[in-house]
């Protein structure tokens, strides 16, 4: 029974392991996926064949979709938003920030999840700790769009793509709370393939017809790129997010959002040259000051029957 539990704990250390640096390595793939795929229909294609995929292990599992109209919405809209929006922000802005940059723009998410629990009902509070963990981690994404911050990469470009990103991580906090709170006795895989399937196809709709199809293209080094994105990103990576979840307490599998953005940062320098200020290494050391302060300072959530449902709502963006 004891070795049982060891090797299960083993296995969930190995799986959250994945997470921390196959999402971290993400933002990288994507930098290169958009060299000669375009934003729409590089998230389209990830989401879509990663989406159909999981929804065909859901059948082989037995899993239902549902058919109760009011959940299928609820799903469309989390999907929407998460990888619609939430995803795409992501792709979009790469185009002119450094992989490491828009990671540690992303590292900002869970500020603005304080934010919108702050104001829903019943939600948790935002105390004095994490308001000082908000105020300090804004200061350290101000920081990041300074011309010292970002260095040569410092332009309007830049500054949009900054910009859409915190617009992108609002758009992801919404659609996991709706997915916590609107989403009931949908099973696991299911409602992950038909939040990836409902977010991928509208984007791929747009893409077509904004005219990206004619600079689509493929070449090996993009290929691979966006192969790794949807097989390990969005199929591995996730399945071991969710089984770690299970396994692990939260407050350990919370640690990903600071290992994230570091894997991102070496890589991005180490692979694609990109360039490291001391102002930018000081942003960084900032805002996850403030993530951990801001998840200190909120209280633990009470038990929740849904906790499937919840997970289900967390595809991660770039994840």
């Amino acid at each position: 029974m004891a070795d049982g539990l060891k090797l299960e704990r083993a296995l969930a250390l190995g799986a959250f392991a994945i997470v921390c640096i196959v999402w971290g390595t993400t933002y990288l793939a994507i930098r290169i996926a958009i060299e000669t795929i375009p934003p729409f229909l590089l998230t389209s294609t990830r989401f879509v064949i990663a989406g159909l995929v999981m929804l065909g292990i859901a059948a082989w599992r037995g899993e239902k979709i549902p058919r109760d109209r009011k959940t299928l919405v609820h799903l469309f809209v989390i999907g929407l938003l998460m990888v619609g929006v939430g995803n795409l922000a992501v792709v979009w802005a790469e185009e002119w920030v450094p992989s490491g940059m828009a990671a540690l723009f992303v590292a900002s998410a869970p500020f603005w999840m304080a934010i919108l629990e702050g104001f829903r009902k019943g939600g948790e509070r935002v105390d004095l700790r994490s308001g000082l963990g908000l105020l300090i981690g804004f200061l350290g994404v101000g920081l990041l769009v300074t011309p010292g911050g970002a260095g040569p990469s410092w332009d309007l470009n830049f500054v949009l793509g900054a910009l859409a990103i915190q617009f992108g991580s609002i758009a992801w906090q919404i659609g996991s709370l709706r997915g916590k709170y609107h989403v009931k006795n949908v099973p696991l895989l299911t409602s992950a393939a038909l939040q990836m399937l409902a977010g991928g196809l509208v984007t791929g709709v747009i893409g077509l017809a904004i005219g990206e199809a004619s600079r689509f293209a493929l070449t090996p080094r993009t290929f691979a790129a966006l192969a790794y994105l949807t097989i390990f990103g969005s199929i591995i990576a996730y399945s071991a997010y969710v089984y770690a979840l299970a396994k692990l307490r939260t407050t350990q599998t919370s640690l990903y959002a600071y290992i994230n953005p570091v894997v991102a940062v070496i890589l991005g320098w180490w692979i694609l040259d990109e360039q490291l200020t001391w102002v930018s290494i000081v942003a960084m050391v900032v805002i996850l000051g403030g993530v951990a302060l801001v998840q200190m300072g909120r209280s633990p959530a009470p038990p929740d029957t849904r906790l499937p449902q919840r997970r289900t709502a967390r595809l991660r963006e770039s994840s």
